[in-house]
């Protein structure tokens, strides 16, 4: 985002000597007022240059949802290097794109009051499926209708109470009939991630789960499931770094769509 730093003159004759020197003191002392006032003044206008341009940025990103191609937000195919166990490259393709739409039925209810702070102006959702299609993943743009303000309190709210790592506050998968996603309904939802944005009105989310459409038991947070030693079902499978590694991967492409959008010339 298009958002500075001895004398060889001869010596004056005697009579005029004094006077002389306080007149060169003098404007000494002025053009050094001037340098100073100056500074500050170049001081204060690129901090209103660099905050305008944030806010000009957080705009431009909360009208990305109608203003860019899906295939910009959601590309067909996500390259993930190092995303999976062990540093392990991954490869996601699309496989469906949900139409876009309100808030109402994408989320369960504890999730949908823990975010109504912030509004739902759209929500983008699309999942992909890996390169072995044994594993899905739906990711998510929750465009807010929030303030910078109130994305920054939403953001301390989930950190300091935990929010993102709680299970009765899992976003809600999209199924797409005749795909291998067709079964990835709430019972099948096996880890997942919350990022709250603070740059731009996006909440960014994904969850994952196994593409056979089999019931997960115990559901663990992408960040749980990524620890060292972590021994459950969604941890072995991989799934956390599914969910992470995506949901990374679009939150960075929206960015780039945010940075090429406001350096289009007006």
């Amino acid at each position: 985002m298009p958002h500075a730093f001895g004398d060889d003159r001869p010596l004056p004759p005697p009579g005029g000597r004094v006077r002389r020197q306080t007149v060169a003191a003098a404007a000494c002392v002025v053009l050094g007022l001037g340098l100073i006032g100056g500074a500050v003044t170049g001081s204060w206008l690129a901090g209103d240059s660099a905050d305008a341009g944030e806010r000009g940025a957080f705009a431009t990103a909360a009208g990305l949802w109608h203003n860019v191609p899906v295939d910009q937000l959601f590309p067909r195919t996500v390259t993930g290097s190092g995303a999976g166990p062990g540093e392990a490259d991954r490869t996601w393709t699309r496989i469906a794109v949900a139409p876009d739409a309100g808030c109402a039925d994408a989320f369960d209810p504890l999730l949908r009051k823990a975010l109504a702070p912030v509004g739902c102006q759209r929500l983008l959702r699309a999942t992909y499926t890996d390169a072995t299609q044994s594993h899905v993943t739906t990711v998510g743009l929750l465009f807010t209708k929030a303030d910078a303000a109130a994305m920054r309190a939403l953001q301390a709210r989930f950190k300091d109470e935990g929010l993102h790592r709680r299970t009765d506050l899992m976003p809600r998968p999209y199924a797409a009939k005749g795909t291998v996603a067709a079964g990835f309904g709430d019972a099948q939802r096996a880890s997942w991630t919350i990022s709250v944005l603070t740059d731009a009105p996006v909440v960014v989310y994904a969850v994952s789960g196994w593409a056979d459409g089999r019931v997960v038991d115990e559901p663990q947070p992408a960040a749980d499931a990524m620890g060292s030693g972590a021994t459950t079902a969604p941890a072995q499978a991989g799934l956390g770094h599914e969910a992470k590694g995506l949901a990374d991967r679009v939150e960075r492409g929206l960015r780039k769509s945010v940075v090429a959008a406001t350096e289009q010339p007006s």
